[in-house]
């Protein structure tokens, strides 16, 4: 197993594949060799004729905290992929892929269920876009999320970069299920089971027209050459923000 391959495991359950993020030492933050790992665990699905359906899950009780600020502060931000960030963010999979939420899915993390076609949670489970404290931006996210709540609130959660818990996205249907704590594995291989019945090309074809009608403006080449956008990234607050997370001292902006 290559050094990459180990960061995100696959594992096929009949026509289901399970993808594990597997960095549970830092929250399954994401590094370059991450992305390229999740990448090619999305073109897995989407290639392989006898996988219909996907589930993305965390390791070790997290789903994913977002992009590895410490690597990414000694190796400069991650280059780009077919896929976009994170591997997945810019183009999922065709095929359904479910989200399986433990503990944290906040900045890259929940931008990565925003990439997913359905969210399962456990209830304690806790969402956020921190990106703003870091001179970052959650690119993907804030385009996709004001599609799927209301307005001041998206606003609320990409401006403060507070955390909420599971219970308070369902509430709006960002999160389809609700379960226990330890249950949003089980809870979500469930519900791919039920997809199994439907046909396959069916599923890819739903999906695909569902997600052109919601989802086709979060184009990320597109969105990163939007001057307001190249105006955060390589800037020195954007530099200031990754020094101040990895010194662990507060930054100190200067707006340029």
């Amino acid at each position: 197993m290559s050094e990459a391959s180990k960061r995100v495991l696959t594992e096929r359950r009949g026509n289901i594949l399970i993808v594990t993020i597997n960095r549970p030492e830092v929250r399954n933050a994401f590094d370059a060799k991450t992305s390229e790992a999740m990448q090619a665990a999305m073109d897995l699905l989407d290639n392989e004729e006898e996988l219909f359906v996907g589930v993305l899950t965390g390791a070790g009780g997290n789903f994913c905290s977002g992009m590895d600020l410490k690597a990414a502060a000694n190796e400069g931000m991650h280059p780009p992929l077919p896929r976009g960030e994170f591997g997945i963010h810019g183009r999922p999979p065709r095929k359904p892929l479910i989200a399986a939420v433990e503990g944290y899915a906040v900045a890259g993390g929940f931008e990565t269920c925003l990439a997913c076609d359905m969210i399962v949670a456990a209830r304690d489970a806790k969402f956020g876009l921190p990106e703003v404290r870091h001179n970052l931006l959650a690119t993907n996210a804030l385009v996709r999320l004001p599609a799927r709540m209301p307005y001041h609130l998206a606003m609320e959660l990409a401006l403060t970069g507070r955390f909420k818990e599971a219970r308070y996205f369902e509430r709006f249907g960002v999160v389809n299920y609700l379960t226990e704590p330890g249950q949003a594995l089980e809870e979500a291989l469930k519900l791919a089971e039920s997809l199994l019945d439907n046909g396959p090309l069916a599923l890819v074809a739903s999906k695909e027209m569902i997600f052109q009608t919601f989802d086709g403006q979060a184009n990320e080449d597109r969105l990163k050459e939007l001057p307001i956008v190249k105006r955060v990234f390589g800037s020195e607050d954007e530099r200031e923000g990754l020094a101040a997370f990895t010194e662990k001292r507060r930054p100190v902006w200067k707006g340029r």
